[in-house]
This record gives C-alpha cells, structure tokens and sequence, in this order.
C-alpha cells in the first residue's frame, strides 16, 4: 500500500489515507514522521479484529464471512463519512476486499470511481490452508470460511468502477468470474470484462519496488546463508517454516554441519522460539528488514497456501538475493526457473536446489544479478505507477 502511496505522491497527486489500526499492526499516530502526515493526510481508526469464539460460532448459522463482519465498525463508517463530506477524490482505493462494507457510504457520500485493490483472490487462500489441514473439525471450519468468503467475494465484485490485482493470474480470475460471457485483452494487459450491459475494466499492477532504496553488495554477505523473513501470525508462513524445517533441514544440516538458517520476523509463536534445531538462529523481529536481507545469501520461502503476490519475494530479489521457493510461493510472479530464482517443491529438490547454491557460489550470485534485474525491468515503481494512473484516466473516462 505504501508503495502505491508514495508512488502516486511522487508522480505530484494528492493523496489522502484512511486506515484500520489493528492489534496486528498497531501502529502509534504520534511516531508517524511529519512530513509523511503532511503530505498523505493519514488518520487511524482503531477496529478490534480479534477472534472472538462466541462470534464465530454464531456466525456459522448466518451464512455471511466472519471474515468481512470483523472489518464492519460504526466508527471507522462514521469517520470515513466526515472525510468524504470534506473532500472530493476523483478515485477511491479500497485496499483489501475487507474494506468492501463501506461501497454504500462511498456511493452515498461521493461521484469518485471506486477501485478495488485486490491483494490476493481471498478465499483461495482459505482453501489450500483447509487442502493442508489434517484435522478434521478444523479442515471444515476453515473449509466453511472459504466458501461464505467466496460468496460474499463474487456478489460484490461487480459493484466496484475498476479492479486493480496484483498479479496477471488474478487479473484473469475476476475476468472470468464476472464475464462468462465474453472478454477483451487489450495490449497493455488491462483485460476488459463484459457482464449482461456492464463493463468492469481490470488490470494487473503487481508490486514494485525503488531499487535506489535496495542496497545490493554481494560481497558484504554471509555466504553461504539461508534465511526466512516474514510475519510469523500469518498461517501460510507458520506452517511452510514448520513444513521446511521438519522435512528439509534436518538432511541439509547434515550434509552442511556449518551452514545457518536464520528465522526473522514479527509475532513469531512460542514454538519457533523454543526451537532448537542444529544451527537454526531464530531472531524474531529484526529492527531493520532490508538490512537483514543484505547480509543474508539465500532465501527460503517454503510457501504451500496462500494468494497474489508474495511481496518479501520481490524484495529478496531487489537486494540480490537466490530465491529458492516453491511453485506457489513464486506464482504471480514473472520469474524463470534456475535463471532468476530456484523453485522446488519436495524435500529432495529443496534439498537439491540449497546443495547447488552452497556448493557454486558464483552461480548462486549470478541468480540473486537475475533476479534484481527482473525487478528493475519489471517492477519498478515508477512504471508501475504510470501504468495505474493511466487505469485511473480510463474510469474517469
């Protein structure tokens, strides 16, 4: 979101945020630098997003996502009601499908087109989390929360001016949820999607980086090095940290007792932290993430749920870093295998794939080059940005 922020900022528009400040992600208003209040407006209301048992268990004989009605606050309507009777926006993003209950102030209070950023296919990530469970009573709670997630996704779709996805694959999903009936791909891959009298225009702008702000020195790196950052309380990256380190490390740790894997990243479970396995380093938050990425070599997404785009994957790759991952975790992203990142997606072809980097450290370099080079052609901010503001022209017609 910053990304786009700061983008669109630097390109010399007016922005104004609103946003939920949750537990997760708190954040103190008064430690927001200065000129970033100046120049986006910002303001914080404060949602409980916590998981209430009793909710939720009532919520199963609703039929609606609990998902959604956790997002659903009188206080951040009301605030978002003031804001938009103040002011008057050519576009508004909502960031997220959870944002999505506030459509009907957005249409009563302003003329502005309304997009959706869509930062994955939300329910799908539901559904391969369920795929991945064993047990059973928790596989068809989680299999419910899918399918009432899906529902509420596909009845609003419709409602929004524009979709924006992060990622071609994505962008080809909404086309085919909301235009069965035909479709238009124009050359500059917005895919125009056509519904009984109803034209919803969707494209994909994927997330992009400012290399100037992504130090890349390989020769101020660990090697060899495995790594893993990333915020810990999301399940997909609990439980492919856990998958990595009870199939794959213990045979690596052998073949190379003085080879590390550090674990970074916010609200890390007692168990990652109790941990103690053979040269696993577990950090918790780091101060600073770039820094951290820098001094690493090799990076280990173990990925096997989840949706859109994984964004720490584009910044491995902006620092210079070999990306090892697995098909999924790469998925949206316009990578080659064993040219700008190592996928695998078994125990012995993670195994292969860190064997080949340990062992040939010029080729293990030469992937992290491909990689960052695959940033700057393909996600650089500032074309990514253009390419949204002319998206933003097109629904204002």
């Amino acid at each position: 979101m910053n990304m786009m922020i700061e983008g669109l900022a630097g390109a010399g528009h007016e922005v104004k945020v609103l946003a939920v400040n949750s537990y997760k992600y708190h954040i103190d208003p008064a430690s927001i630098a200065t000129d970033y209040r100046l120049k986006t407006g910002i303001e914080l209301i404060d949602i409980d997003l916590k998981i209430k048992p009793v909710d939720a268990f009532l919520n199963l004989f609703t039929g609606r996502s609990y998902h959604i009605e956790r997002f659903i606050s009188e206080t951040f309507r009301k605030k978002l009601n003031e804001v938009l009777k103040n002011n008057i926006f050519d576009i508004i993003q909502l960031e997220t499908l959870f944002m999505s209950p506030y459509l009907e102030s957005l249409r009563q209070n302003s003329k502005a087109k309304i997009v959706l950023r869509a930062h994955n296919i939300e329910h799908l990530i539901w559904e391969r989390v369920a795929g991945e469970t064993r047990n059973p009573f928790k596989r068809w709670y989680l299999n419910h929360l899918a399918v009432t997630l899906k529902n509420y996704e596909h009845s609003v779709l419709r409602k929004f001016d524009g979709i924006a996805a992060i990622t071609p694959n994505d962008a080809g999903y909404f086309k085919e949820v909301l235009s069965p009936q035909s479709e238009v791909l124009s050359p500059k891959s917005e895919v125009v999607m056509r519904h009984a009298s109803r034209v919803t225009p969707v494209i994909d702008i994927p997330f992009g980086v400012d290399l100037e702000t992504y130090p890349f020195n390989p020769e101020k790196v660990e090697f060899p090095s495995l790594f893993t950052i990333g915020a810990m309380n999301w399940m997909p990256n609990e439980e492919g940290v856990r998958w990595f380190l009870y199939n794959v490390w213990p045979d690596v740790a052998r073949q190379f007792p003085c080879l590390k894997y550090y674990l970074a990243g916010r609200e890390m479970p007692a168990w990652m932290k109790d941990l103690k396995l053979p040269n696993v380093v577990v950090l918790g938050e780091v101060e600073d993430a770039r820094d951290f990425m820098t001094s690493k070599s090799i990076m280990i997404v173990p990925l096997f749920s989840g949706s859109g785009i994984r964004i720490k994957i584009i910044e491995g790759m902006a620092t210079g870093k070999t990306i090892i991952s697995t098909s999924l975790g790469a998925e949206g992203i316009n990578c080659t295998n064993r040219e700008n990142i190592l996928i695998a997606n078994i125990p012995c072809e993670f195994f292969e794939m860190i064997s080949i980097c340990v062992s040939d450290e010029e080729r293990c370099k030469q992937i992290g080059k491909n990689g960052r080079e695959l940033i700057n052609t393909t996600y650089n901010r500032n074309i990514i940005i253009k390419k949204l503001i002319s998206f933003y022209q097109l629904l204002m017609g």
